[in-house]
């Protein structure tokens, strides 16, 4: 405890490590600010109070008028020539301009015209992708009643908001992940450190042992990430973002409770490989450099799992968890606390003598 006691003082002389911990706190404690702006980015066409003007012409222009018309943030007009409705797009008087040919086929082919290089290209080219979507749903389940055999019908649309996807799929995973990324970081620096600066003969002089030592520096590290978490979702809750919302108190609590296991299990495993590294190769550079490839193939390989920590993050804070889930963080968390029992061994047995 000592030990873990003074590397949380020697944290606060880490500039990087404090202006990590200071983003992480602007994120969540202005969330519901900032999450207007980062959805824009994750999702161009949630962008509000933009309508992009849309000239329609072509074989069929009704439907696609009326697909346009649908399209939320879409205004269309028809124009009775493709060339017209060309004219208007390069005039500027179309944002876009979305024209269609009947093919010998008996198929519709739609040729979509947006601005090059704009600013707004990739909003025009969002919405009009939606556009094309509504216009071939339509197409569909109109040429569905001339067929000759029954077909199924299609599924009601689902509206969801790109608000809510994002708050829970990205900012609620990321503000428990990097916490977990910078515990490790700081156990590989901490004890590279110690190595190279000779500082850990030092420490040995005291009457601990080289299991303490490193135990020490895995608590303060592993121990912060944890307490950060909570941190956050309690700031996120503040911010009106529910986290694991239940039918009762109880429920609540079991799903925040769970998100902080799975996050200090997390910690516990990366805190390990981080110290594991240090040792084996000493030198700084090497070792945060393999560290953060090991941690980045560490979790681009557990997103191709079924227990995807993003995915178990998730489902947890919009309230959704089965008994799968929590079988997953409770999988975590055991495999934490391998970890840190074999960097014991580990270190009991091969570590600086």
């Amino acid at each position: 405890m000592t030990i873990a006691r003074r590397e949380l003082a020697s944290l606060r002389s880490e500039k990087t490590i404090v202006l990590a911990l200071l983003i992480q706190l602007f994120v969540a404690a202005f969330s519901s600010f900032l999450v207007v702006g980062l959805v824009s980015l994750y999702d161009p066409g949630a962008a509000a109070g933009y309508s992009v003007e849309t000239a329609v012409a072509g074989d069929d222009a009704g439907d696609l008028l009326a697909a346009v018309g649908e399209t939320d943030g879409m205004e269309g007009e028809r124009y009775p020539s493709k060339q017209a409705a060309v004219d208007a797009f390069a005039d500027g008087r179309a944002d876009a301009a979305l024209l269609s040919t009947a093919t010998e086929r008996g198929t519709l082919e739609v040729r979509v015209l947006v601005p090059d290089g704009n600013v707004g290209t990739t909003l025009v080219v969002v919405r009009a992708r939606e556009a094309l979507r509504a216009f071939e749903r339509l197409e569909r389940d109109q040429r569905s009643a001339s067929l000759s055999a029954e077909t199924l019908r299609l599924p009601p649309r689902a509206a969801s908001s790109p608000y809510f996807g994002f708050t829970y799929t990205v900012l609620v995973p990321l503000l428990l992940f990097l916490p977990v990324f910078i515990a490790g970081s700081v156990t590989v620096d901490s004890l590279t450190e110690e190595l190279e600066r000779g500082t850990l003969e030092l420490l040995r002089v005291a009457p601990v042992t080289m299991t303490d030592i490193v135990e020490g520096k895995l608590l303060a590290a592993g121990g912060l990430a944890p307490a950060q978490a909570a941190l956050w979702l309690a700031l996120l809750s503040l911010n009106g973002t529910a986290i694991a919302p239940g039918p009762g108190a109880l429920a609540t609590a079991a799903g925040v409770l769970a998100l902080l296991a799975l996050t200090a299990g997390l910690a516990a495993l990366v805190t390990a490989l981080g110290a594991a590294l240090a040792l084996v190769a000493p030198d700084r550079r090497a070792a945060q450099t393999v560290y953060s490839l090991g941690v980045l193939g560490l979790f681009g390989a557990a997103a191709l799992s079924p227990a995807n920590p993003a995915n178990v993050a998730a489902k947890l804070a919009v309230g959704s968890a089965d008994p799968g889930t929590y079988v997953s963080v409770v999988a975590v968390a055991g495999l934490g606390a391998v970890a840190v029992a074999l960097a014991r061994v580990g270190v009991a047995r091969h570590g600086p003598a």
